[in-house]
């Protein structure tokens, strides 16, 4: 039965193209440069793997502002400063809307989460609580504390690992994933802020459950999929992606539903409340006028859990990666940290003013590997003219972050690591700066950048201050593989494993 079905909607696609031609023939609209494209298909080949990259070589043949017909959605790519302006500020208003993935809409209620609504009433509510109860300065250097908890909690994970070791007479170090490590670190933390408790265990165990539920959502998100090409095929599902997707987001929703039970509970029985944000969101619960009810914050917990917990790791990955590729790099950045802070105590947020070298380094790293490559798809609310062309209602809008952030006409040796580009630099990731936006920019930038850059500063530098890091045996620093995977975010393919060890701390001059 779903053969015919099938061969019925793509008749239906097939004379949609034959047609379209003589809708639109008379009319005035100049769409941007872009490669013709197959019949039905468009350019949907011409994607690859890792279209951050494709669509960077496009844009090198048809310009920075391009079109893209990947099956029957019109797309228009962003590659530079100048077109990333025109749509994440100036016409920010009209592309302010989202094209939501087949993948995405899967979830229960994705009408209320935070990342993929238009900015509605709702959204502008959620988005308010978000900036004043958890990522203002005031609430964020109010849990200080706790963020120096889930790193010396990371820093004792690696400590351990060296003791087991030693004790096994193992001269060549226990490897230590510095992905993994990072991830429930920054997973403990969202969890702590939202929750109160540790959702990772003290021996990290419980890990890897939560960030393959994570990734398969972030990954399958960014995959290639026949329902968002062509949505007269969504319900069929035919490469079977929803029912691929929907266990992770039901799992996750189960573990946040017990959570949210057990507090109500606890609420109900007259217990003191904690503080955290779920007894915020609570609150809007108890309020008629509000808007959230129970079942509508779980997606706004969701967003908030993978956005915080895997990009801040996978910059972290790649932070160390890059260092370690540049052993000298590395030294540097030790040495800032030994001679401003010694090692005595532990690095705390106060001390990140004094390690520009550091700052600098996370600053470089988010150039080269933006946490999200290109941003989320944006959608046009009505036709937009841009630089003597029509962004036209409907159509799915991509600024490609990754590539903006390596064009040699912004940045001197563009694919060259080189953190001193940035010490004397004004340039930040507040959204000013458009050759430099790994957070976006607008009304949609990422909400939690300011806890985001915080995190990352203070988890890199703690795991570098008290180690001497190196690569496993037989491992060269210039062979050290930096293959990207893409999804939703980027992570390395090959995952980073490094040495730490405990020698006397020396500063090499």
């Amino acid at each position: 039965m779903e053969l015919p079905i099938l061969l019925f909607c793509i008749s239906l696609i097939f004379c949609w193209f034959i047609i379209k031609p003589f809708l639109y023939s008379k009319s005035s609209r100049k769409l941007p440069p872009g490669p013709t494209g197959l019949p039905i298909i468009g350019s949907l080949l011409e994607l690859g793997p890792r279209p951050n990259r494709s669509l960077a070589e496009l844009a090198e043949i048809y310009g920075p502002l391009m079109t893209l017909k990947l099956g029957s959605v019109t797309t228009i790519i962003a590659s530079s400063p100048e077109t990333a302006k025109e749509i994440l500020q100036i016409h920010d208003k009209t592309l302010s809307a989202r094209t939501v993935p087949h993948v995405v809409a899967s979830q229960p209620n994705v009408e209320a989460t935070l990342a993929w609504v238009p900015p509605d009433n709702m959204w502008r509510a959620k988005r308010k609580i978000c900036n004043t109860q958890l990522f203002t300065n005031q609430r964020l250097d109010a849990l200080q504390e706790l963020r120096h908890q889930k790193v010396e909690w990371l820093v004792n994970h690696i400590r351990k690992l060296q003791c087991d070791n030693n004790n096994d007479n193992n001269d060549n170090g226990s490897p230590v994933d510095i992905g993994r490590v990072a991830f429930a670190t920054t997973l403990n933390l969202v969890s702590c802020t939202i929750f109160s408790i540790d959702i990772v265990d003290p021996e990290f165990e419980k890990a890897q459950e939560f960030k393959d539920l994570v990734w398969r959502i972030m990954e399958y998100s960014a995959k290639p999929n026949l329902a968002d090409y062509f949505p007269v095929l969504k319900w069929l599902d035919l490469q079977g992606v929803k029912r691929h997707i929907r266990p992770a987001y039901l799992r996750l929703r189960e573990i946040f539903e017990q959570l949210i039970e057990k507090r109500i509970e606890a609420r109900a029985a007259g217990l003191k409340k904690k503080g955290d944000f779920l007894d915020v969101l609570l609150d809007q619960c108890e309020d008629d006028e509000s808007g959230f009810d129970r079942k509508t914050i779980k997606p706004l917990i969701l967003d908030l859990f993978i956005a915080g917990s895997d990009t801040s790791s996978a910059t972290t990955e790649w932070a160390m990666a890059e260092l370690l590729r540049k052993p000298e790099e590395l030294n540097k950045v030790r040495q800032e940290i030994i001679q401003q802070i010694g090692t005595e105590r532990p690095v705390k947020e106060t001390d990140i003013d004094k390690l520009p070298y550091l700052q600098a380094v996370v600053k470089e790293t988010l150039r080269l590997h933006p946490a999200v490559p290109l941003l989320l798809p944006r959608k046009a609310l009505n036709d937009t003219e841009m630089f003597g062309y029509t962004v036209p209602k409907n159509s799915q809008v991509f600024v490609n972050a990754w590539a903006i952030g390596r064009n040699p006409k912004y940045w001197e040796k563009p694919l060259e690591f080189m953190p001193e580009r940035f010490l004397k630099s004004s340039v930040d990731y507040k959204g000013r700066n458009f050759e430099y936006i790994p957070f976006g920019a607008g009304r949609r930038i990422c909400p939690g950048m300011p806890l985001a850059i915080r995190m990352v500063n203070l988890m890199l530098a703690s795991i570098i201050q008290p180690f001497n890091w190196k690569l496993p045996k037989g491992m060269e620093p210039e062979n050290l593989d930096m293959e990207e995977q893409f999804g939703v975010t980027l992570r390395k393919v090959i995952p980073l494993v490094a040495i730490p060890s405990m020698e006397e701390n020396k500063i090499i001059f």
